[in-house]
């Protein structure tokens, strides 16, 4: 089938969606299926990059990276419409989402919809709150997905909320799958060693690590207050920051305040194919962030048999358990306590217990269950009009 899969961000900019979606092109490919993507360009300019068309667009300032497209007639837009896609996938809520839902009126073609971002968590960011408060964003998100032949939700707890806001599409819950491969890597002692030593660690320092973007709604202020008070009680505490974004320079700061710089180090943008060496460097990975609706880090971390500390949230449920594939916490007090319990006997045991759990995440079951979905929406379009 012919599958066009729309969405505001994509390579080469790195995020949990492109990420999603990333893995999904590859994997429908695989499956032998013709698909095509839509997302803006950076460049002040349409092009295309093979199956990608790079649509010209400009800076929004109400959020880092966010962009629009500009509002005239592209001919990438017209050349799609000849290539005649059997159905459309959108992945984000504005720019792409429009330019697919014209396609789809056009073409009388199903419209399927990801919805990856839990807004509510996001408001406060989005100048201010003061335009887009929790209620008009409930109303626009059930205006738009009502409009859909059927939506995704990664977890029940982004299923949960839709409800909540009077979504009555069908949704279906189909968690992101990860190329496992890229984690499940070798990685020797020495080179865990040496990476360690890069950042003025030693192998018998206990490394907690967070991986991601560094954003002020990932919450990695509370983790920093919370490591300090945990190496005051233990020195051979160490505390790896990686990833980029707007809120870096605020965390520098904030460590220096704390005078930890000695115990924290920030590794910067790390390139995709060397992710995992970070997981496998770390003894857990830690996390603060409740905005996530799914959290693809957990995964790559369990995939890299490294267990994760994180603040309880629903999107958690079933993938993090407790003693197991790592711990939650909701407060400073059980943060501290359940870090102690972390010994080389029961990272030894949990790494087996990580690895096993990652493979429910696997890319190639993530294809198959959205290609089942693709098919059932184009069989009951065609027939509805056959019947018509």
């Amino acid at each position: 089938m012919k599958v066009l899969i729309t969405t505001d961000t994509y390579l080469p900019m790195i995020n949990g969606v492109v990420t999603s979606i990333s893995n999904l092109y590859k994997q429908l490919k695989e499956l032998g299926h013709d698909v095509r993507i839509i997302t803006l360009s950076q460049k002040g300019y349409d092009y295309v990059d093979g199956d990608v068309y790079y649509l010209k667009s400009f800076r929004l300032h109400i959020y880092p990276d966010a962009r629009v497209r500009r509002p005239f007639n592209s001919k990438l837009i017209n050349e799609i419409i000849e290539w005649s896609p059997d159905i459309i996938h959108s992945q984000t809520e504005f720019t792409t989402m429009i330019d697919a839902k014209s396609i789809a009126s056009k073409l009388k073609i199903p419209q399927i919809h990801t919805y990856h971002t839990m807004y509510e968590d996001y408001l406060q960011y989005f100048l201010k709150g003061k335009i887009i408060n929790r209620p008009r964003a409930a109303k626009l998100i059930k205006l738009l997905l009502n409009s859909m032949d059927r939506v995704i939700a990664p977890t029940g707890k982004v299923g949960d909320v839709l409800k909540e806001y009077g979504v009555e599409t069908q949704v279906s819950i189909v968690p992101t799958g990860i190329d496992l491969s890229k984690f499940q890597k070798p990685f020797s002692e020495q080179e865990r060693n040496d990476l360690r030593e890069k950042y003025g660690f030693n192998k018998e320092n206990k490394v907690i690590m967070y991986l991601g973007r560094i954003a002020k709604e990932k919450n990695i202020e509370e983790i920093i207050d919370l490591f300090k008070t945990s190496c005051c009680e233990d020195d051979n505490y160490r505390f790896l920051i990686v990833g980029g974004g707007p809120y870096l320079n605020i965390l520098k700061d904030k460590v220096n305040k704390l005078n930890i710089e000695n115990k924290v180090a920030f590794a910067g943008m790390v390139s995709p194919d060397k992710v995992y060496k970070y997981y496998k460097t770390s003894d857990i990975f830690v996390t603060a962030s409740t905005s996530e609706s799914q959290g693809l880090t957990y995964i790559e971390s369990l995939a890299c048999g490294c267990p994760v500390l994180c603040k309880y949230d629903k999107c958690i449920d079933g993938i993090i358990i407790d003693n197991k594939t790592g711990f939650t916490y909701d407060n400073a007090e059980e943060f501290n306590n359940k870090l102690k319990l972390i010994n080389k006997e029961l990272l030894h045991e949990m790494k087996y217990n990580c690895l096993e759990k990652s493979n429910e995440y696997s890319k190639e079951t993530f294809g198959r269950e959205v290609e089942k979905i693709y098919t059932e929406l184009i069989c009951s379009k065609k027939y509805v009009e056959m019947a018509v």
